[in-house]
């Protein structure tokens, strides 16, 4: 039972990274698509192979989530906690794509963690869940917004006396190493948020310890899925971002995806931080669309997906304790 309980509950951490990367494959190209820098397919075969390179890129962001965020008793009920928490995080993942919402995979894995642990008793790191994901899910978005600004102003000064047809033809050749950037960060940032999943998995079940390095099948499963879903497509997801907020061209969307990757890179290596990547291009798509001024970004638009960010955690929590409530009546 336990071997079978372990083999499921890596089964379903590795359909949530499935999920993660139709659900977040806009994140790295909604922008290039949109401004015709590069064609749908050539985006998504781009955004997979960056998100299978990206995940081999380091491993603060999975120990942030194995140790960091809840305490996972042994045995059939931390197996029965993660099961939990993988499901809140799946069926918020398809409810906010069903709807193209782009709301965060990571926030919905993190408040499933939370959610089942605590309907499950164990203990929640309070302090962790609050360093590492509560103040970054404040903090990263209005970094990224302003950024957007800042980045976006320095361009248009810089290209001040350019031939703006020129400008923009070089910009959408220069989108395609922003596109790869932002998909190598995704998939630095959410792959390892699986593999921390099954690394708890696996310590749960005893056949690692904490504080083991991540085994090389562990990384291959998570990065393989991730791409896969990556190359599957988020076109819901994808219309909003590149579309319903502002109509961006490549300047702005280079602007926007430089940005993103940036920030992604650093708080991954610098605070190895498990930050939302969607929080980070529409917030820096944003602060791109307002250079051009304050009200060519739909602001009722964005209002609905900031509304959605902050629900997330909540929701996912909500229905992962519910799974476990049944699952602890079926198997507990």
């Amino acid at each position: 039972m336990d071997t079978f309980a372990l083999v499921v509950t890596i089964a379903v951490a590795l359909f949530f990274t499935y999920t993660n990367g139709f659900h977040d494959s806009a994140n790295a190209i909604a922008t290039s698509v949109s401004t015709r820098a590069l064609t749908p397919k050539a985006a998504l075969a781009m955004a997979a192979v960056m998100n299978l390179a990206g995940a081999f890129m380091g491993s603060g962001v999975a120990k942030t989530v194995s140790e960091g965020l809840i305490q996972t008793p042994t045995g059939s009920k931390g197996m029965g906690i993660l099961f939990a928490a993988l499901v809140g995080a799946i069926v918020w993942n398809l409810v906010t794509w069903y709807f193209g919402l782009p709301s965060s995979s990571s926030h919905a894995l993190f408040g499933g963690m939370v959610g089942a642990a605590l309907a499950g008793g164990t203990t929640v790191y309070w302090s962790g869940v609050l360093e590492k994901v509560v103040i970054p899910m404040f903090v990263s978005p209005v970094v990224g917004m302003l950024a957007g600004y800042l980045v976006m102003t320095a361009i248009l000064w810089i290209f001040r006396k350019a031939n703006p047809h020129k400008a923009k033809r070089g910009f959408r050749i220069a989108q395609t190493v922003s596109a790869a950037g932002m998909a190598l960060g995704h998939g630095l940032q959410d792959a390892q948020k699986t593999m921390g999943i099954v690394v708890m998995a696996l310590v749960i079940a005893d056949v690692e310890d904490y504080g083991d390095p991540i085994p090389v099948w562990v990384k291959i499963a998570c990065a393989v899925m991730l791409s896969l879903g990556t190359y599957a497509g988020g076109w819901r997801i994808m219309r909003t971002l590149g579309r319903k907020i502002i109509e961006l061209d490549p300047p702005q969307g280079f602007a926007a995806e430089t940005t993103g990757a940036a920030i992604m890179f650093t708080t991954a290596f610098l605070f190895k931080a498990p930050i939302s990547t969607t929080h980070v291009i529409t917030s820096a798509i944003m602060g791109v669309g307002a250079t051009k001024r304050v009200n060519a970004v739909r602001w009722g638009v964005a209002k609905n997906i900031i509304l959605g960010w902050f629900i997330t955690m909540p929701a996912a929590a909500a229905v992962a304790a519910a799974s476990y409530g049944l699952v602890s009546l079926a198997f507990l």
